[in-house]
Order: C-alpha cells, then structure tokens, then sequence
C-alpha cells in the first residue's frame, strides 16, 4: 500500500510543479517576435480618429520646424525620393495632388502630414514610414509646410 501513495504523492508534487510552472509563464509570456533585422522601427506617430470621449492625444510636433538648414534638405529629399514625380516639381500638382495649396484632405497640421507621408493614404499615396528614416520625414513635412511662405527653399519662379 505504501508504493501507491508514494506514486500519488509523487504524481501531486508533480501536478503542483506543473501548475506553478504554467501559472507563471502564462503571467509572464515570452516576449513578442523581434523584427527581422535591419528592419527600421515602427513609426510611433498615432494615425487617425481616437476612439473614445473629448480627449485629444496629444501631436507630435516637427523637431525641425522652422530651421532652414532643415528645410533645405528637406526640399533635397522631397527631390531625392522623386516625390515631385506625382506631386509636381515644386509641388504644385500632377498624378498626385497639389501639395502648394492651403487646405489638405488629410488635415496640414505637422502630424497629420506626417502620418500621410509614414502611413499613406488611400487614394495612391504609399506608406514611406518602413523606408524612410523618421528624421528624414519630419524635414520633408517642414519642407512641405514652408511651401508659400518666405522661408520655402528653392520656390518656382513667378511668371
């Protein structure tokens, strides 16, 4: 009799190691799958409507904002990255909507065009945020922003 509550006594301590080692892992899971390497970081910028009550997230704001050297290179980039192949050479217009106007569909605070330029939008706008560096979109919003003011860098010609 006595090798039976042995064997249940061991099959209780093992049932009891089991559910401690469950219990704790289920509490604490392994973390989620890295990215692959070399992947750039997601974008953390919110994008679209929060759902909830009357409290607004706050925005992200343009690190580069209003500094020239930071707008140039944006203009270099919005060249670079051909986004003047539907946008227009200065950004007046063509495949892609005009970019020189004052009132944008998708909202021309800094972080709604950021997040058009990261996210994409459905209308044929891709999503540059996987392949282009966040530093490098925040001066292509400045770039953009500066666009009919005195500070825009390299303005097309008045005729």
């Amino acid at each position: 009799m006595s090798s039976v509550c042995d064997r249940s006594g061991t099959l209780l301590m093992a049932g009891v190691f089991a559910f401690a080692f469950l219990s704790t892992t289920a509490c604490n899971p392994a973390p989620a799958e890295a990215a692959n390497e070399g992947a750039p970081p997601a974008v953390p910028v919110a994008v679209g409507p929060v759902p909830g009550p009357g409290e607004a997230a706050a925005s992200p704001t343009n690190p580069y904002s209003g500094n020239p050297v930071a707008l140039a290179e944006g203009r270099r980039l919005f060249v670079y990255y051909n986004c003047y192949g539907c946008h227009g050479g200065h950004g007046g217009g063509g495949m892609g909507p005009s970019l020189r106007d004052p009132k944008w569909k998708y909202g021309d605070s800094d972080a709604q065009v950021f997040a058009s330029i990261a996210e994409g939008r459905g209308e044929g706008m891709p999503a540059w945020g996987t392949k282009v560096p966040q530093e490098q979109i925040w001066k292509l919003v400045g770039y953009l922003k500066s666009m009919r003011t005195p500070s825009e860098p390299d303005p097309p010609e008045q005729q």
